[in-house]
């Protein structure tokens, strides 16, 4: 050109250096090319505007993807935003490769903005300069695979000693820092919440600033917005208050981002470099999405721990202590939350003193594992303690138990409206009546003799002082609330000394894909391999440590809650208490035996007493022996149904004479004697008396004064026992 013509139409410079120009309105959500960014698009030369959708077809989907992060975060620091943009023709063949370089220009707020930029056709780097170029090449994957790495990480940290621990492991590509810190905000102060790469007490300094201080994360919780220093100059230049403590760290570089949730600034994030880093856009874009991961993080980690913090308080004082000690008695319990959720739950148990100088042990477990089971719970609770107060019997507590909660979730149901399905509290439809399984057992320390009313719920099992556990049967009734006019049989147990009770949820018992059965072989085997015997089994200490393993043998290790928070996920809640009767038992080797009432109208009640014989003979070393004498129960129980019109009672007893003897007796309460008959090949009965001459080393019959009792005895079989009855014993005494 010659002196003093006019200079060319910028657009004319431009297209002479193969530089096209371009608009992007987000508001509109077009964007405009000259012709030669038209170009370069591979369009035809000449000015035109695009939908976004147009301009996307244009351009490498991952790239897209690319500059959408690069602007967004130049819009957030009022930046360049600068990318390499790979384009692609009709077919989708990549045909060039250009730089774009633009501007944003703001419109009231971050939502509403224009981009001005230009796009210029650049060359693919060397395959030796990929790692450091920025969007493009192996730089790109390793940050892909770093940021899916953090996310997945930092996703997974449930606490914010996790959280600033993985902070503290992230390896960026290409730049990692070797010194980390995260600030939080209480009120007008800054605080140190966790740190990384610098000595215990360094922190000091920074651990509480006011917000007004000229610190560079001070002003990036302030303003919002990132502080990047690429050298030890700028930042003394910058922040000549602050350089003094920084200076001593040696570090070269440092970036400051803010830790944004919600619109809200929570804190700031440092990461401090020992050599110099430029924080290139993409650099920068690593270091703000680790940022925000970051903040989500540490976001949900602080929610985490606050209703952790809530529930526990919540729980623990819905749990009852244990109390003062019981003379000749010894308890132990455990409560642990299902691991999801607001870990709360229905699960209870309680100890309440009785007027009459006895005990009462409740555990139930109210439907459901959320805030209003944890709310019926405490209500139903309450109301169990109130009626054991009253000093009503185990039957009648029950009773009025199931009417308190029919009428509670009935009320709930029918809301205050008068209508059903109305939530009273919510005034939304419910449609959610709860029930409550219990079990009540009121124990007299000074006898043992336990009574047990039960709706719903697991039996109990004792463990007698020989290690043999039993679980024992006991009547029971619908589970509470649902019928306010249920009945609850009262059962009779005695513990003897040194026998421990364990009563619990089905939390314990069916956890782990167990059902019923499997359940509580497996809770057997715990109470068999960690019981102890004799004196030593109901020592305090021994059963806190037996209520550490059943819970331990179903979750894993933890840590007591009442006494705490387990560190899995639980299946269910889980109660557990344990009732041991204290001192030795008055023969070194007892007897161990057991009874249960077989009624009437449960007849199904014989299927228990088989089951219940065999474990009474569970170490018992003849298969045989222990197969006849079920058979033989079954038989006794099965007459006493059949010919007579009253119950029978089933009391069965292993004693050490020295060789091992079984007895049992079923005692009714007929006058009518039982005669042996002689059956013919098709007759369907007359085969009970027969079989016990058969199978029986003794039997008999025992008219008293109201009733009858039909016995026998087994003298167990081994290669050093006889099976010669014991001096002094009779043969089979049958009634003829």
């Amino acid at each position: 050109m010659r002196n003093g013509d006019p200079l060319p139409p910028v657009g004319d410079v431009l297209a002479a250096v193969d530089t096209g120009v371009w608009r992007w309105d987000n508001r509109a959500g077009l964007v405009t090319f000259d012709a030669e960014a038209a170009r370069l698009l591979g369009l035809p030369a000449s000015r035109v505007t695009l939908t976004e959708a147009a301009v996307r077809s244009r351009f490498h989907p991952v790239d897209w993807n690319e500059i959408y992060g690069v602007v967004q975060l130049a819009v957030a620091e009022g930046t360049l935003a600068e990318a390499r943009l790979r384009i692609m023709d009709d077919q989708g063949v990549v045909i060039r490769t250009v730089r774009s370089r633009s501007k944003p220009v703001l419109h009231g707020d971050s939502h509403a903005y224009e981009l001005i930029g230009t796009l210029q056709e650049v060359s693919e780097p060397a395959p030796g300069a990929a790692a450091r170029t920025p969007v493009t090449g192996d730089w790109r994957r390793s940050r892909e695979a770093f940021l899916l790495d953090a996310g997945r990480a930092l996703a997974e940290a449930g606490s914010t000693e996790e959280v600033l621990r993985v902070a503290a492991g992230l390896s960026m590509p290409g730049f990692s820092p070797d010194g980390l810190a995260v600030f939080g905000v209480g009120g007008d102060r800054l605080t140190v919440i966790g740190h990384h790469g610098q000595e215990p007490g360094e922190e000091a300094p920074f651990t509480d600033m006011p917000l007004d201080t000229n610190y560079p994360a001070a002003e990036v919780v302030r303003t919002g917005r990132a502080v990047y220093l690429s050298s030890a100059e700028q930042y003394r230049l910058r922040y000549p208050a602050a350089w003094p403590l920084a200076q001593r760290f040696q570090r070269q570089s440092w970036a400051f981002l803010p830790l944004i949730v919600a619109g809200r600034t929570i804190g700031a994030w440092m990461a401090a470099f020992a050599y110099p880093v430029s924080f290139t856009p993409d650099e920068r874009s690593v270091l703000t999405t680790v940022a925000r991961m970051l903040a989500q993080a540490l976001s949900r980690a602080g929610i985490t721990e606050s209703e952790r913090e809530l529930t526990d308080g919540l729980q623990r004082s819905m749990l009852p202590t244990l109390g003062p000690e019981i003379p000749g008695m010894s308890v132990a319990a455990r409560y642990v939350p299902t691991g999801g959720g607001l870990q709360v739950g229905g699960d209870w148990y309680d100890m309440i003193p009785l007027p009459t100088g006895r005990i009462a042990l409740v555990i139930g477990d109210v439907q459901g594992h959320d805030v209003r089971a944890a709310g019926l719970m405490g209500q139903l609770r309450i109301a169990l303690r109130a009626y054991a107060a009253e000093g009503h019997r185990p039957d009648a507590v029950l009773s009025r138990a199931s009417r308190f909660l029919y009428g509670v979730t009935d009320s709930l149901t029918y809301g205050s409206t008068g209508g059903p399905g109305k939530d009273i509290e919510k005034g939304s439809e419910a449609g959610d009546p709860r029930f409550a399984t219990c079990l009540y057992v009121e124990a007299d320390p000074k006898t043992g003799i336990l009574e047990i009313a039960r709706a719903g719920h697991p039996d109990p099992a004792i463990r007698m002082t020989d290690g043999t556990v039993l679980v024992r049967p006991t009547a029971g009734g619908l589970p509470l609330g649902v019928d306010p006019d249920a009945d609850y049989p009262t059962t009779r147990l005695a513990l003897e000394p040194g026998d421990t009770l364990l009563i619990c949820t089905d939390g314990l018992i069916e956890t782990g894909g167990h059902d019923l059965d499997t359940g509580w072989a497996r809770i057997r085997g715990i109470l068999e391999e960690h019981g102890g015997h004799g004196e030593h089994s109901t020592d305090p200490d021994r059963l806190e440590d037996l209520a550490d393993a059943l819970v331990r043998a179903v979750h894993g290790p933890f840590s007591h809650y009442t006494t705490g928070p387990l560190v899995d996920r639980r299946e269910d809640d889980i109660a557990v208490l344990l009732l041991a009767r204290t001192g030795l038992p008055e023969a070194p080797a007892p007897a161990r035996r057991t009874a249960m009432t077989v009624a009437q109208a449960e007849p199904e009640r014989v299927a228990a007493a088989r089951h219940q014989l065999r474990e009474l003979l569970h170490d018992w070393t003849d298969e045989d022996q222990v197969d006849s004498a079920v058979l033989m129960i079954s038989e006794m129980l099965t007459n006493v149904l059949v010919h007579t019109d009253g119950d029978a009672l089933l009391v069965a007893e292993v004693a050490h004479e020295p060789a091992r003897r079984l007895r049992v007796e079923v005692a009714d309460a007929s006058d009518d004697l039982p005669h042996k008959r002689h059956p013919g090949e098709l007759a369907s009965s007359g085969r009970g008396l027969v079989l016990m001459e058969l199978l029986a080393d003794r039997w008999g019959v025992d008219p008293r004064g109201e009733g009858k009792s039909i016995w026998f005895e087994l003298y167990e079989s081994s290669a050093d026992v006889s099976r010669e009855p014991p001096d002094g014993a009779g043969g089979p005494t049958p009634a003829e």
